[in-house]
């Protein structure tokens, strides 16, 4: 279905990053999936998976990154700015430091990743812009101001973005997962723990509880949407949030 397709997917090493990453390589696409630890990266190439060390937060390592990426593989017709970091914390205790380093890489990085894949995109026929947002994105998150509004203007930035590009063959859409079983949720249940005093398990039952379903998404879920929005008949969905949450939101 993909074949001939050159996809970027930042934070492409790990969690749904790499389960988008698994899904296009599947489909016939090669992708170029980015970090900043090498080894992550390399422990999981292979056939239709490359390996690029690639910062989010620094314009240069973007630039730099998506450039080589083209010379190697082509124009990138399917880009997935996905890398974030989610730290629950509330307003009272987020210092500018903090604030500033969530907004770097949840909307900094996703914007520097976009402007750098739409020149060679936009040469092209085709192209998809799929952004992973989060249901942080659509409602707002207790206990999370920072990682709310990052989540907010990435929903913001591909809605101006699907407008900018109506009636052409490039569409721009946000995924919005409820809680994913990554290492993420992970550490947000040891934050959780240790920021309210409840046991593991109890700061895990809060984020089950906030999926519809009561339970926890895989990161295969959140993929399936993916490469669904890369398929036939995906065309006229352009600036859409997509929740993935088990319900409404």
């Amino acid at each position: 279905m993909l074949e001939g397709k050159h996809a970027v997917i930042t934070g492409g090493g790990t969690g749904i990053g790499l389960s988008i990453a698994q899904a296009l390589a599947g489909a016939g696409a090669e992708v170029t999936i980015t970090g900043r630890r090498a080894e992550v990266l390399e422990a999981v190439a292979g056939p239709g998976l490359h390996p690029l060390v690639m910062d989010v937060t620094e314009e240069s390592s973007v630039t730099r990154g998506v450039a080589q990426a083209v010379a190697a593989r082509g124009p990138v017709q399917i880009c997935v700015p996905n890398a974030g970091i989610a730290e629950g914390q509330s307003i009272r205790k987020t210092d500018l430091d903090a604030w500033r380093r969530t907004m770097r890489t949840n909307l900094d990085g996703a914007f520097l990743t976009i402007r750098a894949c739409l020149p060679s995109m936009t040469e092209t026929d085709w192209g998809r812009v799929i952004a992973v947002s989060s249901i942080a994105g659509i409602r707002g998150l207790r206990g999370a101001p920072a990682y709310t509004a990052s989540k907010h203007g990435l929903v913001g930035l591909i809605r101006g973005l699907s407008e900018d590009f109506l009636g052409t063959p490039f569409t721009f859409n946000a995924l919005c997962p409820g809680y994913v079983d990554t290492e993420i949720v992970s550490r947000n249940q040891s934050s959780i723990a240790e920021r309210t005093g409840m046991s593991a398990e109890d700061a895990l039952a809060v984020m089950v509880k906030a999926n519809r379903h009561r339970r926890l998404l895989d990161a295969e879920e959140v993929a399936a949407a993916a490469l669904w929005l890369c398929g036939p008949g995906s065309q006229s969905v352009n600036g859409q949030t997509i929740e993935i949450a088990g319900g409404q939101m």
